[in-house]
């Protein structure tokens, strides 16, 4: 019964979603994809492949995703380590770097923005080419800023004093269990 199960949850389902996702792309290696996991749908379906077969391979994919979430895990907890050694520091410009470097960004990132609504008041036959300019620049800004929101939201988190008292393999739990509810 265990082996039924599994057969029905984990491989079907993964192949379901991803030929779903495929066939919304329009290219011929994603319709190919497409194509080879309907066919194997159809086998898992008409019992082409054997339940015993789907359950030793749905034991492999959470072998690998454990492995996949310990190495995720050790990650997050050197990330929280150094973090903690920094906030923990005597060194004034090791604690104080972050929020430079964020102070910075903010009044740059203000900058370029108030550049760009000036230029497009003054040269209204220029908006198209300035909008498309800050267009080559978005890749840069999302890192910047993602960086940026991502310590304001965890820095946030420590002086309310919840993610301070959280252990690294509790942080990383946390991590992993919001990536769940999102995925």
């Amino acid at each position: 019964m265990i082996p039924t199960l599994l057969a029905e949850i984990g491989i079907p389902l993964l192949a379901r979603l991803l030929r779903e996702g495929l066939e919304r792309i329009d290219h011929p290696v994603a319709e190919a994809a497409a194509e080879g996991l309907a066919a194997v749908e159809g086998a898992i379906g008409s019992g082409d492949i054997e339940a015993a077969k789907l359950a030793d391979a749905n034991r492999h994919l959470e072998t690998m995703a454990a492995i996949r979430s310990d190495d995720y895990r050790a990650a997050l907890a050197q990330v929280n380590e150094s973090l903690r050694a920094e906030i923990a520091s005597d060194d004034p410009y090791v604690r104080r770097m972050r929020p430079t470097f964020d102070y910075i960004l903010a009044a740059t990132w203000a900058a370029q923005m108030g550049a760009v609504a000036w230029a497009i008041i003054a040269d209204p036959p220029a908006a198209a080419r300035v909008i498309a300019d800050m267009a080559n620049l978005s890749i840069i800004w999302s890192v910047g800023l993602g960086v940026l929101g991502v310590y304001v939201y965890q820095r946030s988190r420590e002086k309310i004093g919840g993610a301070s008292r959280l252990s690294p393999a509790a942080f990383g739990d946390m991590v992993l269990n919001l990536a769940r509810e999102r995925g």
